[in-house]
Formats: C-alpha cells, structure tokens, sequence
C-alpha cells in the first residue's frame, strides 16, 4: 500500500508534491571524518571503516568524505587503504578528502590518487562569518588571498576541488559572493555552504542558496554543483537538509545516526528514510539498521530507543489501543495495512517489522495475538493471568518472562 492509497489523506500534498526536485538528489557520508570529530565517539579500527564503506555502497550512498589525511600518519594510512578499497572492489561511491586550506592539508591527496589511481575530491575549507573571523583576526583579503592560493594549488595537482566555507549561515552576503566567486573562478567545480553551528532554520536556508545560485553559481557561467552541510544543534538539521534540496542543492552531506561535533551532523539514515519515503529515491534500504548498528558498535555510540526507524521502540509498541489497530490489520492478511495504521514510516520498507508487547498500557488482544505468534493457545484463564501480572509491572514485560510464566501456568 502507498503512501497516497485512498486510505490515507496525505496533506503533505494537498497543494502539489511535497518537495520538489530538479534531479535525483545526491547525498555525501562524512561519518568517517566529520562524524568522527565528536568527542564522544571512537575512531574505529580500519577493519570498521572498511565495513562501513561497503555499507554505504549497498545503500547507494553517492559520495564520502574518506577523512582528513593531513592530520598524521595514521588518517593517511586510512584514506589510502580505503581508496586502495574503492579500487579494488570497483566501488560507484564517489570519495573526496577534507582539507584545510593549506598546501600540507591538500598535498597528501594528491599523492594518495597517485598511489591508488582513485579520483579523490579534494574538500578545502575555510570559515567566513564575522564572528570567526573577529575571533581569528582574519581580514576579508585574507580569505580571498586563501581561498586563490589553495584552490589554484589543488587544480595544479589535477585535483577536483570541492570548496566549503564554514559557518555560511552566519555570514555577511558580500563576503559570501567573493569567496565562492574566488574559487570557482580559480578552478572549483564543487561549493559548499555549511550551517556549522546548527545556527539556521528552513526559512533561512531558502533565502541563503537562492542567494548562491542567483549571486554566484549563475554568474559565473561554469557547470557548479551546489552542496549543504548542517548541523543538529537546534534540532533542524533534516528540515533544513530536505529544504536545501527544496531550494535547489545537488548534495547534502550528513553522517550515520547524526554523530559529529557537539550534538552531531545531519543524520544521513533520516535523510534516506525521508527520501524513499517522498519518493525520489528508488533503492533497497533493508539494511539501514545493518549500516547504523555497525556504526553504532564501532563508533561507541549507543543508538537511542526511540530513534526514527532503527531505534529499539520505532515499531513496538505494548499499548492497548495501539497494538489493537495493528492487531486487526494483520487479521485481514494486509501487512502494508498493518505498518502504516499506526506508523508513518512502512516498516518492511526497511527490512523491520511492527511488535506486539504486553506491559502495563496492554489489552487482551496483545495477549492472545503474543500468544498465537508463539503457537500457545490463548486460554481464558492463561490470557487473564498473563494480563493481570502485566498491569502490576512497572514496565514491559521481557520474552524471557512471558515464556516462563507459561511455562508455569499451563503445568
């Protein structure tokens, strides 16, 4: 069942599609280098790494950031083995490197591709806002002075440049228009604009990429791919993501499960969810959990229960009411029926499928329906003795509980 089936009233759509696109929507996964700058996580072994990037691979992801090889020796061992990796297994993942702008940062990316033979963009990056730049003692000539000397020496080295200026959000209009006019006139086929501190809200990323678009990228005549990168600070950062595609960008960058500096990145699980779930993207998803779970064991990073579509309790539920609705879909052999009469987001679309629980909140149905699952016949008296134990627990009852509990009671 569709999401548009005449049993739902879809006022995401009432006035036309919910967000439009130019063109298929393209997504980068900076887990592996901005994901791992959050002080919580680990900074998993190559073997993990490995792992991660073929999971990114089956989910289609199109780009990754393979990490920041100029920040010592072991990050360059890791972006060479993974690009070693790419070749080898004939990956379709596009893989660039961050860079700060300086030739030291963008040097060990050329000698990477010269040892793999992998096209490696090269991610340069620079703040721009006033607040930074107070901070920095940084005058507007020496951004600009920066941002030609950089990009000019990656492009001398035959590297594609992809440049980013942190914290665009809180940048003046002017120095935005230089700055990228800057680099794609010295060679930049690829710009960033960054909400670095979670600062901007939907609204606000709309006006700032139609301001790009008209102010930079048009007048500069050359073919420019236009990326976002957000932050969760405020909590926006996969409205802002979907509202950057809305407002004309190629790419949207993020990481797994949103992990990354201070409260984390755009969650890049979310915007697959999303973008399946509006349809534009046409791709298998069952192992979404598979790519967060691996992320979340290497990384160190708990997944919380009630996190959208992987998380523990995203399709589980114990009450009455709830469980009931699901309950009666199942009976009719919908299980399309059964993932959406209580859920927005279609379970099997994702390998998963709805629980039914007992706990305190839980009616009969949730006792017979576990019951018959479990093929043990729900009596009368089994069913009041299951419920009755159940309404004096302070929480879900576990699996272990239930079976042993009627082990007891039919003896």
């Amino acid at each position: 069942m569709p999401l548009n089936h005449e049993l739902i009233y879809d006022w995401n759509r009432v006035d036309g599609p919910e967000l439009s696109f130019g063109r298929p929507p393209m997504l980068d996964d900076e887990t592996l280098r901005d994901g791992l700058q959050s002080p919580s996580v680990l900074d998993p072994p190559i073997e993990k790494k490995i792992q991660i990037l073929h999971l990114m691979e089956g989910l289609g992801i199109d780009s990754v950031d393979l990490g920041l090889p100029g920040a010592g020796a072991r990050a360059r061992a890791d972006v060479l083995r993974l690009a070693q990796e790419i070749a080898s297994a004939r990956m379709r993942i596009r893989p660039n490197c961050a860079a700060r702008t300086i030739e030291s940062d963008i040097r060990p990316i050329a000698e990477i591709v010269q040892a793999t033979g992998v096209e490696i963009e090269a991610a340069t990056f620079l703040g721009s806002s006033p607040i930074r730049q107070y901070a920095e003692d940084w005058t507007l000539d020496f951004l600009l002075r920066t941002t030609e000397r950089a990009v000019k020496y990656a492009r001398s080295l035959a590297l594609p440049v992809m440049y980013v200026t942190e914290d665009t959000t809180r940048a003046r209009p002017e120095v935005v228009r230089k700055l990228y006019s800057t680099a794609i006139a010295c060679g930049a086929r690829a710009i960033v604009v960054c909400d670095t501190v979670g600062h901007v809200t939907p609204r606000g990323v709309r006006a700032l990429l139609n301001f790009v678009r008209e102010e930079v990228i048009k007048p500069s005549g050359e073919s420019i791919r236009l990326d976002w990168h957000g932050h969760s600070d405020r909590g926006l950062a996969v409205a802002n993501s979907l509202a950057a595609f809305e407002a004309g960008a190629d790419q949207v960058h993020g990481t797994a499960l949103g992990i990354g500096e201070r409260v984390g990145n755009t969650p890049l699980d979310q915007m697959l969810v999303n973008l399946k779930l509006l349809g534009v993207l046409d791709r298998d998803l069952r192992r979404l959990r598979e790519y967060c779970e691996v992320v979340s064991e290497a990384a160190g990073v708990p997944i919380p229960p009630n996190y959208p579509v992987v998380g523990a309790d995203a399709f589980r539920t114990a009450t009455g009411v709830h469980a009931a609705a699901v309950i009666k879909a199942f009976k009719k052999n919908d299980v399309e029926l059964a993932n959406q009469v209580y859920s927005g987001v279609p379970s099997h679309w994702f390998g998963l499928e709805q629980k039914i629980e007992i706990g305190p909140m839980s009616g009969k149905s949730n006792v017979i329906y576990w019951l018959e699952k479990r093929g043990i016949q729900p009596t009368d008296e089994l069913v009041e003795k299951i419920l009755t134990r159940a309404k004096r627990a302070d929480r879900l009852l576990t699996e272990a509980e239930l079976l042993e509990f009627c082990k007891q009671s039919i003896r």
